[in-house]
């Protein structure tokens, strides 16, 4: 039986973790960040794992504050009270993920339990950078 590449990718997204800004990587971005990509988000890199009980999408990008905020908005995330709220040990290792980093950052999330399945979303911003990392995980 043939399966389209569009049927496997609603189930498994393709994404680019090593080029910046390709039409996959973009449309992971629409897919899961949900908001416009206006002429100050550039440098998208995103990575998923979907193989398995449990899921994580990884993105990487440049924005302003405004579309942070937007972000945050959308999303509901909530301010963490303390910083290095980080789950790296489920996070993968790529040149523009930087853990370091992100554990110096303020960190925001939202999590939810439904039918004994977690659901996790979190993302830190480097205002001086003006570098966002977001980060959607399930276990």
């Amino acid at each position: 039986m043939l399966i389209t590449k569009s049927a496997v990718e609603k189930v498994f997204p393709t994404s680019d973790s090593d080029i910046p800004d390709t039409d996959a990587n973009k449309k992971n971005f629409r897919n899961f960040v949900k908001v416009e990509i206006t002429p100050d988000v550039k440098n998208i890199y995103c990575f998923d794992d979907a193989i398995g009980q449990d899921a994580d999408y990884m993105f990487s990008f440049n924005c302003n504050s405004e579309t942070a905020t937007k972000i945050i908005n959308y999303h509901s995330l909530m301010k963490d009270s303390v910083k290095g709220n980080n789950p790296e040990g489920l996070q993968h290792d790529f040149f523009w993920w930087d853990k370091r980093k992100i554990n110096e950052l303020e960190s925001y999330s939202w999590d939810s339990t439904n039918d004994g399945k977690s659901f996790h979303k979190m993302f830190w911003y480097d205002h001086e950078k003006q570098k966002a990392y977001y980060f959607e995980y399930d276990l």
